[in-house]
């Protein structure tokens, strides 16, 4: 079993940036392809970004491209999701998630696929 925990999340002004980190509570941290999915109020859960096992490979949701950053530290078990250019339409809850099957390049987009979840964490764009 897999804990995972949110932080960074907040009240931000359009156009500014927020970091958020999702920390792992497993010794084998590289062995998981890892997300961020963000859901808003009245809306299905959404991908945003994922990560390989192995950092090498990453893939976005076309409206946070250019703006969004997923990456990772083993070292901390630890993933990230650098977030720019904010807009309104960003505003959701923003949950990380851990797939442990998934092959040391592959990026993991289907919700379905992941097997952890953490609780989320409330990011706020105001206009």
């Amino acid at each position: 079993q897999v804990q995972l925990v949110e932080s960074g999340g907040g009240l931000v002004q359009a156009g500014g940036s927020l970091r958020l980190s999702c920390a792992a509570s497993t010794a084998t941290f590289s062995n998981y392809a890892m997300g961020w999915f963000r859901q808003a109020p009245g809306k299905e859960r959404e991908f945003v970004a994922g990560i390989s096992r192995s950092g090498s490979s990453t893939y976005y949701v076309a409206s946070v491209k250019g703006r969004f950053t997923i990456s990772r530290d083993s070292a901390k078990n630890t993933v990230y999701l650098q977030m720019n250019s904010l807009k309104p339409e960003d505003t959701a809850v923003y949950y990380c998630a851990a797939d442990r099957r998934a092959g040391s390049y592959t990026v993991t987009v289907a919700r379905d696929d992941y097997d952890y979840w953490g609780q989320g964490t409330q990011v706020t764009v105001s206009s």
